[in-house]
């Protein structure tokens, strides 16, 4: 795609240069999801866009140059060559946990950032003592956390046990008994920065009284969230190699944490279809689709369970002929064996993303402990 460009602008000699460059990139990019048009010159691995900036926050350790806008000497091609992706990941990564939350392109900049950090500027993966924030089964600090009925950030301890199963929180910092207990079974976390409004900003979720509880908490520390997001998901990790002792990791591992399969605005109508439709912002969280009447809500409005296609769920791309009033144009019915819940999006892309993540839960069989629940 960009050899082409390079053609036509290059002089010979240069385009041999670059040639020679995107040589070396198809051998040691380490199947990019997406290709790289940059580099850092200084650790010998290719890299987006996007992560070419985190790069430069090192600069001390990584030094980062174009594929087409830099200059490359004959020294620095050769380095490239003599390491690429595969090789600095053998180097940088030999000792990840199998816990730890190793991001995608796709994923936050606090996640991607501190990703890099962790291999290049601290090496944490080539020493386990440097991991003990995140693995000792045990952590206690403080965090900002939302009010559940005014939104007001406090400063509030916070603490995981692995030992008790738990992450807990106390009102106050030298309280003696906590406000909330959270226990490790029940217990999720997400990155959600836009959601929040803040870049550092953690969700986090657990069943009270067999109902989501949701709590928003940040740190101005990018290392100290991340380390308590990738503590939670070893507490997870343990709790499920107990729970489950003949399962494989690769199929505990999806189970530690969980992004969202889709979030935003719909209206709905209640269960008899002749009330107005209200506006609500929903979640699909794995079988769970919860709306709120705001995204910061502490507790959904209501929870509905999505089945699989053979218990008799359907999603159709519109809303029965009968439905006046005024909503949204767009519309989706989900079909359970018991009723019919009836959802407008406001635009088309919108309805077509719903439906294709509805579609993705539906089509999923349903697991023995998901009947169970």
């Amino acid at each position: 795609m960009l050899l082409p460009v390079l053609i036509s602008v290059l002089s010979q000699a240069t385009f041999v240069t670059y040639l020679c460059l995107f040589e070396i990139l198809i051998n040691y990019s380490n199947g990019c999801s997406i290709c790289p048009e940059w580099a850092s010159y200084t650790l010998g691995v290719f890299v987006c866009h996007s992560c070419s900036g985190l790069h430069r926050n090192i600069a001390q350790i990584s030094k980062v140059k174009s594929l087409i806008l830099d200059p490359w000497t004959p020294s620095e091609l050769e380095f490239m060559d003599s390491v690429g992706n595969n090789a600095a990941k053998a180097i940088y990564e030999q000792l990840v946990p199998a816990f730890y939350y190793c991001p995608t392109f796709k994923d936050c900049t606090v996640l991607r950032d501190q990703w890099i950090r962790a291999k290049y500027e601290r090496k944490e993966f080539l020493c386990v003592e440097k991991q003990e924030p995140y693995s000792a089964g045990y952590r206690e600090g403080f965090l900002w956390k939302r009010g559940r009925d005014n939104g007001q950030y406090l400063s509030r301890k916070f603490i995981l046990s692995e030992r008790e199963g738990v992450l807990k929180y106390f009102n106050k910092h030298d309280a003696k008994e906590p406000k909330a207990i959270m226990k490790i079974n029940t217990l999720n976390a997400t990155f959600q920065p836009s959601k929040m409004g803040t870049a550092h900003g953690l969700q986090i979720t657990y069943l009270k009284d067999n109902s989501t509880r949701n709590v928003f908490v940040y740190h101005e520390d990018g290392k100290e969230i991340v380390d308590w997001f990738n503590g939670i998901r070893a507490a997870r990790l343990r709790y499920l190699q107990v729970a489950f002792p003949l399962a494989l990791n690769s199929e505990l591992l999806p189970k530690v944490t969980r992004n969202y399969l889709k979030e935003g605005y719909m209206e709905k109508t209640g269960p008899k279809h002749t009330e107005g439709f209200k506006k609500r912002w929903f979640t699909i969280d794995d079988r769970r689709l919860l709306y709120f009447k705001d995204p910061l809500d502490a507790y959904a409005r209501g929870e509905v369970f999505i089945g699989s296609q053979e218990n008799g769920y359907i999603v159709l791309p519109n809303l029965p002929s009968t439905i006046q009033g005024y909503h949204w144009p767009f519309g989706i019915t989900i079909v359970t064996p018991d009723r019919k819940f009836l959802f407008a999006c406001e635009t088309e892309v919108e309805q077509k993303e719903w439906i294709t993540a509805f579609l993705t839960v539906i089509n999923r069989p349903m697991l023995p402990q998901e009947y169970a629940g």
